[in-house]
């Protein structure tokens, strides 16, 4: 009992500081699920056993994300990557970053993501959806010439119709023109 009242103090105090910044349906990045959630992707740790909400410590709780999870992911790896204006073509900070979750992905062979295409608010919705297409496609054609298997990456574009930052200058632009990669759940 003594340990059981800490731990879930801890998990009361990391729900209260989790949010989702998106409102994204798809977990891992909204208020659709936490985001950092400590429930495995796979149901094994990068040892291959099996990690529980049982087996887990203060220690990660405090700050180390397990690994194989939807944290482990966002905070290690990395979750997005940034385009400029009007392209979808990868540039040198978002292949680092596709490298990473490539290799991620690949140790944990049974995971799939989707791939949501974003755009800023310039431009037709029309226009922005198919641009959010093309910059998920190009995530996804990355990845897979890395060796993830086609099958385990969905595309999706929200267009302008997800912005992470409301604003409406450069700042808040460049920020919007992206790839995001969320790591569906296995229920």
């Amino acid at each position: 009992m003594n340990r059981i009242v800490p731990l879930f103090a801890v998990l009361l105090l990391l729900g209260a500081c989790t949010g989702g910044d998106e409102g994204d349906i798809i977990s891992g990045t909204g208020a659709g699920t936490d985001s950092g959630t400590l429930n495995p992707i796979d149901g094994a740790d990068a040892n291959g056993t099996g990690i529980g909400s049982s087996d887990l410590t203060a220690s990660d709780l405090a700050g180390q994300a397990p690994p194989g999870t939807v944290q482990d992911f966002e905070v290690n790896v990395g979750d997005r990557v940034h385009f400029d204006v009007d392209s979808s073509s990868i540039n040198d900070e978002a292949r680092t970053v596709l490298d990473r979750q490539a290799a991620w992905l690949l140790q944990y062979p049974s995971v799939t993501v989707t791939i949501e295409g974003h755009c800023d608010e310039r431009g037709t919705r029309e226009y922005n959806l198919a641009l959010g297409e093309r910059r998920a496609a190009s995530a996804k054609a990355y990845l897979v010439a890395l060796g993830v298997d086609p099958a385990r990456i969905l595309t999706f574009s929200y267009g302008e119709e997800r912005p992470v930052d409301p604003g409406h200058d450069e700042r808040a632009y460049a920020e919007n023109r992206r790839a995001v990669t969320v790591v569906n759940l296995v229920n």
